[in-house]
């Protein structure tokens, strides 16, 4: 009997559908010399300190290195504490007797890190010992599981995904178990104090940004702004000079040769500067940028979106949704233009469909190289039939970027005209001469900004223009906006480098916090920790989140670039490198961070108390 494994009922049920597979029975589905079972999610864990003699929070314990990682079965929350979940002892019993009659083992847990490692952690911990074959697919339609099936590959091939996984998981229970009582410890055992390798460089990273804009001093400064005519075309310009001193740009706008003040033609034209300027279609998503995206256009949360994508993705709609890459290789891209062919009829895209089936597709997002374990995110061509609001507004983000990234370039035409009259002045205009990719969802220009113009009129060097209108403007420096969640994700790509080019920042996505399947729950898991809050769309630190990050701001677990590069080292051992140095640098890491709060963390007692006298006085 063959025996495929998949992460949950629903898709282990799929599957035996596929197969013709029919026969239910307790935790599995048999039929046609295959047996279907799951797991549901994560059935094992890392076990907890007490499992290896460190019993109670006390500061002699720490740093806790166990010589060794024991599993245990997942636990549930009862009167009675936390004790092993019944359900998944029961599951673990029926895998067990599956695995000891199989002739063969297939490995169908989701294909990525966390899915090779919620297989593993169940191979060993049954202590199987026969070999197994993995189903590794970026879909689930049933020509794509079908030919996964006729292309099984040796389950060996994926062991540095699993040391990847297996590290990872390690280095979280060393970093966030010590982190976490030290902190704690330190401030009394008061209340638990969550620390975590990628969850505490988060909220520092939320924090400073708060914290920066509460403390801004606004600055004020002043502009000259003027509007001149030609040919019944009037158009804006502004003084290339910005005035700390209301007093000198009050000099200065006197100077300024307005048709009021007697100057029929004051505007003399000094440069004219026309070029063309191509903007290069976007890439296709990976899951972080569509979670932006959602929660730009649609204010989704991360979580809410990958909830959504996941769905998608089951219900067969969707490529694998938890994807790093923005690139497909050649052999998805040969298929695409069929793909496109299928949207032909859609009501938002059809137009856009039909028009690249005329031209040759743009290959910005075709780049084998630069593909991870799973091609960027695009829809299957299955029809979506009575799909929810929030499936469709999904659905239709990952159909529009599929037809925006083949799609041709956006031409425009830039204009900059600089004017003098007293100062100097410039004005901007932006002409779309073929709107290409911009077509697809009719998008603005995202970078233009208040003082440009559409289209300028045709100007000569040392033409003269009445200037119609002269205003003098009061403005403020403005700080850097709150992050909320789509600034957030992009911010955590790059360790909170600001860079706006989109193959800069994927360059770097080896080296950010977190991974696009993780980051969701970072910022879930900050919420529930009661660290940050959501204010309309802005992720806003709590007080006590603030008392936290008061503490840890200047220690290496909060550094965003030092966790970058665990993250990093996690990608190499997954290409190979060594695993014993890495679990050695992460041992170091850990006694150091350690020591840093178990002598910080008493300043934060203090902290905690007011804050909770505070809200007794605000309820």
């Amino acid at each position: 009997m063959k025996i495929v494994i998949a992460e949950k009922p629903s898709v282990g049920r799929e599957l035996a559908k596929v197969f013709g597979a029919t026969t239910r029975k307790d935790g599995y589905i048999e039929g046609k010399g295959y047996s279907f079972t799951w797991a549901f999610g994560h059935l094992l864990q890392l076990a907890p300190p007490q499992d290896y003699g460190f019993i109670g929070w006390r500061k002699q314990h720490l740093p806790m290195l166990p010589q060794k990682f024991k599993l245990a079965v997942r636990k549930i929350k009862t009167k009675d504490g936390f004790v092993e979940d019944p359900a998944v002892r029961k599951q673990l019993d029926t895998i067990k007797k599956l695995f000891d009659e199989a002739t063969e083992i297939i490995v169908a847990t989701d294909a990525g890190r966390e899915g090779e490692l919620i297989f593993r952690y169940i191979y060993y911990y049954l202590k199987c010992k026969k070999p197994f074959k993995r189903l590794w697919i970026s879909s689930q339609t049933d020509e794509a599981i079908k030919d996964g099936f006729r292309n099984l590959k040796p389950g060996t091939d994926y062991d540095t995904l699993f040391n990847s996984a297996h590290c990872r998981s390690e280095s979280d229970w060393l970093v966030g178990m010590n982190a976490t009582q030290a902190l704690s410890i330190s401030a009394g055992n008061r209340t638990v104090l969550s620390l975590g390798r990628v969850q505490t460089p988060t909220l520092a990273m939320i924090c400073a940004r708060f914290l920066e804009i509460k403390n801004f001093v606004p600055q004020t400064y002043y502009q000259i702004s003027i509007l001149l005519s030609k040919d019944e075309q009037v158009f804006k310009a502004i003084s290339t000079a910005n005035y700390k001193e209301k007093e000198e740009a009050e000099k200065l706008f006197v100077l300024v040769e307005d048709v009021a003040s007697g100057f029929p033609a004051g505007g003399n034209i000094t440069a004219v500067e026309a070029k063309p300027r191509k903007e290069p279609p976007p890439l296709l998503h990976d899951l972080s940028s569509l979670q932006q995206e959602a929660n730009k256009k649609k204010g989704y949360t991360a979580d809410q979106t990958l909830s959504i994508l996941q769905n998608l993705y089951e219900s067969k709609l969707v490529s694998y949704p938890r994807t790093g890459s923005r690139y497909i290789g050649d052999d998805i891209f040969a298929g695409v233009p069929d793909l496109i062919a299928k949207f032909t009829g859609h009501p938002d895209f059809g137009k856009q469909a039909q028009f690249l089936q005329t031209v040759a597709l743009n290959k910005r997002s075709v780049n084998a190289k630069k593909v991870t374990d799973h091609h960027a995110i695009l829809p299957t061509g299955e029809q979506a039939y009575g799909l929810s609001a929030d499936k469709q507004a999904v659905y239709d983000m990952v159909v529009g970027r599929m037809i925006e990234a083949f799609h041709q370039e956006c031409l425009k035409e830039l204009t900059k005209i600089t004017i003098q009259s007293g100062v100097t002045f410039v004005a901007n205009g932006t002409v779309i001469r073929s709107a290409g990719w911009r077509a697809v969802f009719n998008d603005p220009e995202d970078d233009k900004k208040d003082e440009d113009n559409a289209a300028l009129p045709k100007i000569a060097v040392g033409e003269q223009l009445p200037i119609t209108e002269k205003s003098l403007l009061e403005k403020q420096t403005k700080p850097k906006p709150m992050y909320n969640e789509a600034s957030l994700l992009k911010a955590l790509e790059t360790c909170g480098k600001e860079i706006e080019d989109e193959e800069l920042r994927y360059a770097m996505k080896d080296s950010g916090l977190g991974t696009p399947a993780t980051r969701a729950s970072i910022i879930e898991t900050l919420i529930t920790r009661e660290y940050i809050t959501r204010e309309k769309r802005n992720l806003v630190p709590t007080n006590k989140g603030l008392a936290v990050y008061e503490v840890v701001k200047d220690k290496k677990i909060a550094q965003a670039e030092l966790t970058g590069q665990w993250e990093k080292r996690l990608e190499e051992i997954r290409s190979g490198s060594s695993v014993k140095d890495f679990k050695s640098e992460i041992t170091e890491y850990t006694k150091t961070i350690t020591h840093e709060l178990l002598i910080a963390g008493a300043s934060i007692s203090g902290k905690l108390e007011e804050e909770k006298k505070a809200e007794k006085v605000e309820q």
